[in-house]
């Protein structure tokens, strides 16, 4: 058996570093955020050497969690955003709707930037708070409100169903969301239609 190669190893390591990130973003659900390194451990089925030895602490754990939870949701609104060039009509939004369930569905930690941010980060020693929430308004928040083109505050309305709906997913271990319907149900907040 040859020994591994700096690249193999370094694939391992990313790929242990993703897997501990995503089952801090679940344990963040189950616990109300209220978890520790050993309950991370447990559910992705390390040892708990392995996981401190990339997380001495859970806040240095649940940055990392959020950095790349962002990362992800950013990407998805550029790509959105891009692909809606041309005055944004409803359509466009129903399918940003469903952009970002279906995103939230497979990928916790994308999820939990909008669940946190819906409580205002409170989860967060104070000191990350405000980063935390200055990011989500500048990159997530108002980009969404300007390429909607809304002034009021149906955007919000918007976003609070679909958070809303998806904790089901998460909190209540629904195993599939019904992203049509969601995405519609969301759109009558912009649309204010009943």
């Amino acid at each position: 058996m040859c020994p591994r190669t700096k690249e193999q190893n370094e694939l391992i390591r990313m790929q242990r570093r993703e897997q501990i990130l995503d089952f801090a973003a679940r344990a963040y659900f189950r616990t109300g955020g209220s978890f520790d390194i050993r309950d991370v451990a447990r559910e992705a089925e390390l040892g708990y050497g392995t996981v401190y030895h990339y997380y001495p602490n859970r806040h240095l754990l649940i940055e990392d969690v959020l950095a790349s939870g962002f990362e992800r949701c950013e990407q998805a609104l550029a790509e959105w955003a891009n692909i809606s060039r041309s005055t944004p009509d409803n359509r466009q939004l129903l399918t940003y709707c469903k952009v970002l369930l279906r995103l939230w569905q497979s990928d916790a930690r994308a999820y939990l930037v909008y669940k946190m941010a819906a409580d205002h980060y409170a989860g967060l020693p104070e000191k990350d708070r405000q980063p935390a929430k200055r990011r989500f308004m500048e990159r997530l928040y108002v980009p969404l409100k300007s390429i909607a083109q809304r002034e009021d505050n149906s955007v919000d309305y918007m976003l609070a169903v679909l958070v809303g709906c998806c904790g089901l997913h998460y909190y209540a271990s629904t195993s599939e969301l019904d992203i049509d319907r969601i995405a519609q149900l969301a759109m009558q907040a912009i649309t204010k239609e009943s």
